[in-house]
């Protein structure tokens, strides 16, 4: 993959679509240089699912989507010129194990962990997020606030 390629985070696409977060404005320009193909992105199959998990469920937003809200959304980042859908790599259970032995996390932290392995298995070394702190800890890649 290119060294200019950049996974994007659930926070940033999450707060790409409520314009009321403090974030919208940030996540806004990240993704709509992707729609403009100026800038090279990359989705995993499991910050999309987190992104519709978190955007439909009342109990994490203010105004939740309906599932085919969400779903068009989706759709939407899947369509973008500069955004590529990175594969699961068939050894992210391998990558993942010796991540978690190296970064010793428990609870939600261990879903940060299996991101990092799917970057790795795909070449990914960057991550646009608003939680760089979940990140700094893996030697492996870089955290970026968009």
């Amino acid at each position: 993959m290119s060294d200019d390629l950049a996974l994007v985070d659930t926070n940033v696409l999450v707060y790409s679509v409520f314009p009321e977060s403090d974030h919208y404005e940030a996540s806004r320009t990240l993704l709509d240089g992707a729609q403009a193909g100026q800038t090279l992105l990359c989705l995993a199959p499991q910050v999309l699912i987190e992104f519709y998990a978190v955007v439909t469920n009342p109990n994490r937003v203010a105004q939740p989507r309906r599932p085919e809200e969400a779903i068009e959304v989706i759709e939407k980042f899947l369509s973008m010129r500069g955004a590529t859908l990175l594969p699961v790599p068939p050894d992210v259970v391998s990558r993942w194990l010796a991540l978690a032995r190296k970064y010793p996390v428990a609870g939600s932290a261990t879903f940060d962990v299996q991101l990092v392995a799917t970057m790795l298995g795909n070449g990914v070394r960057k991550i646009f997020t608003f939680d760089r702190d979940h990140f700094d800890r893996f030697d492996e890649v870089e955290a970026i606030i968009p």
